[in-house]
């Protein structure tokens, strides 16, 4: 999809890139495929505590009920619209299934109003957009929206633009490279949809001004080192100093660079040829 720019009447448009949304067909979701997105500006639910700091404001958003979960396999699906989807950073595609349901799906690049695509636990045609097991799938192909578990729904790679690369097949296992350069095995029994994720050219928009991140629920960052001593460990000092520590540290004082998150010895670490890059 290409990209807009804008005259530059004003410093908040001047750097302005945004995508060209004219090429979607459909404005408004289909109703009955919405629910009410209740906002919790970074709280826990239980709680109440900030949990995600600098979170907050923002648009009211309808979130849309995307079936990522391969429900209905063998029935061929005609897309009548591509959508935006507030709630992810990939468009979304309203198809009508040969029974008369409509449901809505992630949406691959190339995929047109019109297109049919088939989800089959069996081995189908290699067409973008069609999902099947990965056994079925020749190496080499690009897959997006992959279970991690038979039957338990699309998990990886749903970011916009996103693929993972089928590298091989080993056993009941199948190996797949992942945006991250992760190598990992995934059960030959899981579903994956040929293609990759619509709307590769998100990576390039500019917002422009700090204002556009609020609308989307994002405050400002305020960096450690411009707060008191009490409220970081950063904090404290004449004028900008540093922060005065042998490596930085988090607002709790704990590492913050460099540090692995990953939990030590969890199980799927068997699974895992070669670590993210």
């Amino acid at each position: 999809m290409p990209l807009k720019s804008y005259k530059p009447t004003s410093p908040g448009r001047r750097f302005l890139k945004t995508l060209d949304y004219s090429n979607l067909t459909k404005k408004k979701p289909e109703k009955a495929l919405t629910a009410i997105l209740n906002k919790r500006a970074g709280r826990s639910k239980v709680t109440g505590q900030i949990t995600i700091r600098f979170r907050g404001g923002g648009f009211k958003r309808k979130y849309r009920l995307v079936d990522f979960e391969y429900r209905k396999p063998d029935i061929i699906s005609e897309v009548k619209a591509i959508e935006y989807d507030p709630n992810r950073s990939a468009f979304i595609a309203l198809v009508l299934d040969s029974d008369g349901e409509k449901r809505y799906v992630l949406a691959c690049e190339n995929l047109k109003v019109g297109d049919k695509i088939l989800f089959s636990k069996n081995k189908i045609e290699i067409k973008n957009g069609n999902s099947m097991p990965l056994k079925y799938i020749p190496t080499g192909t690009f897959v997006y929206n992959i279970e991690l578990q038979p039957g338990q729904g699309g998990k990886l790679v749903r970011a916009a633009g996103s693929y993972a690369q089928l590298l091989a097949q080993d056993g009941k296992y199948s190996l797949l490279k992942f945006p991250s350069g992760e190598i990992r095995k995934i059960l030959s029994e899981c579903q994956g949809t040929i293609g990759q994720v619509s709307n590769i050219d998100r990576e390039n928009i500019v917002l422009g001004k700090a204002g556009a991140r609020r609308w989307r629920g994002r405050k400002p960052k305020v960096r450690g080192k411009a707060m008191n001593p009490k409220d970081h460990p950063h904090g404290g000092g004449e004028g900008r100093s540093p922060i005065g520590l042998v490596k930085p540290k988090t607002k709790w004082g704990k590492s913050a660079l460099g540090v692995k998150t990953r939990r030590p010895k969890k199980m799927s670490d068997r699974l895992i040829v070669k670590r993210r890059t």
